[in-house]
């Protein structure tokens, strides 16, 4: 049995591969997942970050392995958390062209439904050091419920009329388009450390709101330096993380560790 690496007020953290952890889970017993998998690119390329000329490469598990067994790989993960959603639950996959038509191949073959197709905008995007392709400044996501036939949660009032000032696109009083300008993560999450893809905390927090209610269950099997574990626990909803590396763990325990201290002395103040 896989035993918790962390477990503190509904966050909980599994150090190990996703497929061992997720087998053990029951079945139908999750309401929503955020999955950010590998893209699968350290392969001795450079990029721009601040300014500078850095390596792509990652670690050993963003190394592709070919087109096949990075297909498998994205195939059986989808299909371990399938088994672990409930009918109603719903899954966000985060990806760039390298892997997001793989996953939403892999969701429609394995019977899932896609509900959106989210273009996640970076206004403060990295430029392209070639200048031979258009400068990647996006990412997709996308949504997909489990059964078709079940009624998924979409708090659209939220979304509608909710406060979102870091995003131009939105206006107010109106729908929430598919097209979100969110900027990627501040200077201030990353003040223990940070994750080479760590999401930003406005664009899980978007996320959460949408799909989820207060109580829920949110899983996330590559979780990185946990994004997803917080915005879940700042909104009152449980998380279960996993991660292989046992560093980006120690970062979300940081990390978590903070925001609960700050909430605490919050309320202690009302």
């Amino acid at each position: 049995m896989v035993k918790d690496y962390y477990k503190k007020n509904n966050f909980t953290l599994y150090l190990g591969d996703c497929l061992n952890v997720l087998k053990e889970l029951p079945e139908n017993s999750v309401d929503m997942i955020f999955a950010d998998p590998p893209y699968l690119l350290s392969n001795g390329g450079f990029t721009v970050h601040a300014g500078r000329r850095v390596s792509v490469n990652k670690g050993k598990w963003d190394k592709s392995n070919g087109l096949k067994k990075d297909f498998d790989f994205h195939l059986n993960w989808i299909k371990s958390c399938k088994r672990i959603l409930k009918p109603q639950g719903t899954i966000w996959i985060s990806g760039t062209y390298h892997s997001i038509y793989q996953c939403g191949f892999i969701l429609q073959n394995t019977g899932l439904h896609i509900l959106n197709d989210i273009a996640w905008f970076k206004p403060n995007g990295s430029p392209n050091l070639s200048c031979r392709y258009f400068t990647a400044s996006h990412e997709t996501l996308l949504w997909a419920i489990k059964d078709k036939r079940a009624k998924h949660t979409f708090n659209y009032e939220a979304m509608r009329n909710g406060n979102w000032p870091e995003d131009f696109l939105k206006k107010p009083d109106k729908q929430m388009r598919s097209v979100w300008a969110i900027n990627t993560p501040k200077t201030v999450e990353k003040r223990f450390g940070k994750h080479p893809t760590q999401k930003p905390v406005d664009l899980l927090k978007r996320i959460v709101l949408a799909s989820t209610n207060k109580g829920d269950l949110i899983l996330d099997p590559f979780t990185g330096s946990s994004t997803t574990g917080l915005a879940a626990y700042l909104y009152g909803r449980k998380f279960i993380g996993i991660d292989t590396e046992k560093k980006y763990l120690d970062l979300s325990v940081k990390r978590f560790e903070e925001l609960d201290k700050n909430l605490k002395r919050k309320f202690s103040k009302k």
